[in-house]
């Protein structure tokens, strides 16, 4: 997808596409869908990040309590976003023993009860030990600390989900073009 297409897009397709790119959070495409037009895939990173940075405390804590545990309810029930998914999968959270299931219910909830929001990171960075250790690291932190570390990995799980979402569309567009 090039850049003159995102930035021909109209705010309903523009939402569309990129809405869900933000767990459960439309709202940030239709503010960064009002920055067009986007020089580059930066500015359009940028906008996405900057609608996130400037919009109210209490929308942002939404935001965040958006996302699902790590291998929590929602997983069990099938009811996580196909993203979510398909990166909770990639580090083995899909198929964790029950010793392992218990600590992560374990650790998901002490979380939420000192911080009011999920544990989130970005899992496609981190082995399966590895998020078992930042998770016991993290829970640690005072919640100022913890809203920030989250932002953080949440920018990161964007990045990665744009990075997909133009590759996929730009490889689509590359096939229509050769079958035209």
């Amino acid at each position: 997808m090039d850049l003159n297409a995102i930035n021909r897009m109209g705010s309903a397709v523009f939402i569309d596409t990129f809405g869900n790119v933000f767990e459960h959070s439309p709202w940030v495409a239709q503010s960064a869908w009002k920055a067009q037009p986007f020089a580059t895939y930066d500015t359009l990173y940028q906008a996405m990040f900057d609608a996130v940075r400037h919009a109210p405390t209490t929308q942002i804590l939404d935001l965040l309590r958006a996302h699902p545990d790590l291998a929590g309810k929602e997983a069990q029930e099938g009811t996580m976003t196909t993203n979510s998914v398909s990166e909770q999968a990639s580090a083995g959270l899909d198929a964790l023993s029950k010793d392992e299931m218990k600590s992560m219910q374990r650790l998901n909830a002490a979380y939420r009860a000192k911080h009011g929001f999920p544990f989130i990171i970005a899992v496609r960075n981190y082995s399966k030990s590895e998020i078992f250790k930042e998770f016991e690291r993290r829970l640690q932190h005072d919640t100022e600390i913890e809203f920030h570390n989250n932002l953080e990995q949440i920018f990161d799980i964007v990045g990665m989900r744009l990075d997909r979402l133009l590759s996929r569309y730009s490889a689509q567009e590359n096939s229509e073009r050769k079958v035209a």
